[in-house]
C-alpha cells in the first residue's frame, strides 16, 4: 500500500516538479570530469543497426578512480545552481544509476547481474529503505558501487522548510555511513526537483548534486522491451541513465538490465562510475 501511494504521488508530482534531469540535452548541463577522452567518439546510431554493426568489445569495466568506497574525502564542493547531468569520460563511458532502494527483493538481483558482468553502478538510496536493509549497502561497498543520498522519505523537497530538508538528507547520510562505511559524496533530489536551499544544504553536507541524462521511466512499468529501447536508444558517451530498484514492482527493470547490459558492453560501452573528487 505504501509503495502504491508513492507511485501515485510520483505520477501527480512529476509533471509539476522542477525536473532538470532531462536538461542534459540542452547543452547547458554541468559535466562530471573523468579521465581525459582518448579521442572524440560519435554516439552509435539508434536501433537494431547499431547493435549489429558494432563488434563485440573485450572492454568491460573502466573505473575512473579505483574500486571500492572512497578512502579519503575530497575538498568541500561548491554550491551549484544546477545539478551535474553529464560525464566526460574515456571513450564510450556511461553511468547506470538506480534510485529509491534498496529493496530486499529487487536490489539483490540487480547486484547479482552487475556482478556477473563486472560492472559498477550508483545507487541513490532512501534512508528508511537503507535502514531496513543495511546488509545490501555493505554488499554495494564490497562490489565497488557508489551509494548516494536520495533523502529519507522521498519527499518533494521544494515544498519543505530548510530544517526539514536538512533532516531528510542528514539522517540518510548517517545510515549510509553506518552501513556503507563512508558518508555519501553524491546527492539526488527526489523527482529531480531542486531549489537553492537544496543545493546549499547538499553542499554543506559535503555532497555534489547529480541528475541524469537518460530517463528509462521504468517506474511507469511500460514493459521490459520499452525500457530496453529507451536505454539503448539513449546510449551515448557521457550519459547518466536513471532507473529504479524500489518504489514498486521493478521486475521489468530487472529483466531489462539483463537484456541491455550485455548489449551495451558488446557495443564497446564502459559502464563505470564518476571520479571520487570534485572538479
Amino acid at each position: 500500500m505504501e509503495m502504491d501511494q508513492l507511485l501515485t504521488r510520483r505520477r501527480a508530482l512529476i509533471a509539476g516538479a522542477a525536473v532538470l534531469g532531462a536538461a542534459g540535452a540542452t547543452g547547458t548541463a554541468r559535466v562530471l570530469t573523468a579521465e581525459p577522452a582518448e579521442s572524440p567518439v560519435r554516439p552509435p546510431a539508434a536501433g537494431p543497426q547499431a547493435r549489429t554493426a558494432l563488434k563485440p568489445s573485450a572492454h568491460r569495466l573502466l573505473p575512473m578512480a579505483g574500486d571500492g568506497p572512497p578512502s579519503s574525502r575530497p575538498l568541500p564542493p561548491p554550491v551549484r545552481r544546477e545539478p551535474l547531468l553529464h560525464m566526460s569520460g574515456r571513450g564510450r563511458s556511461m553511468v547506470l544509476t538506480f534510485d529509491d532502494g534498496p529493496d530486499p527483493h529487487y536490489t539483490p538481483t540487480i547486484l547479482k547481474t552487475l556482478r556477473t558482468y563486472d560492472v559498477r553502478a550508483m545507487f541513490f538510496v532512501c534512508g528508511r529503505m537503507a535502514a531496513a536493509s543495511k546488509h545490501l549497502l555493505a554488499e554495494m561497498a564490497d562490489d565497488g558501487h557508489i551509494v548516494g543520498n536520495h533523502t529519507w522519505t522521498h519527499p518533494l523537497l521544494t515544498r519543505l522548510r530548510r530544517p526539514q530538508i536538512r533532516s531528510e538528507i542528514e539522517r540518510t547520510s548517517d545510515v549510509i555511513e553506518d552501513a556503507y562505511g563512508e558518508r555519501p559524496l553524491w546527492f539526488r533530489a527526489p523527482y529531480g526537483a531542486w531549489n537553492r536551499a537544496t543545493f546549499q544544504i547538499g553542499a554543506d553536507l559535503d555532497m555534489e548534486p547529480l541528475a541524469w541524462t537518460v530517463d528509462s521511466r521504468d517506474w511507469t512499468t511500460p514493459g521490459t522491451g520499452t525500457i530496453v529501447h529507451r536505454v539503448e536508444h539513449g546510449a551515448a558517451p557521457g550519459v547518466i541513465v536513471l532507473s529504479h530498484d524500489a518504489g514498486g514492482d521493478r521486475s521489468q527493470t530487472v529483466r531489462a538490465l539483463r537484456d541491455y547490459l550485455p548489449q551495451l558492453l558488446d557495443s564497446g560501452y564502459h559502464l563505470t562510475v564518476p571520479r571520487r573528487r570534485y572538479t
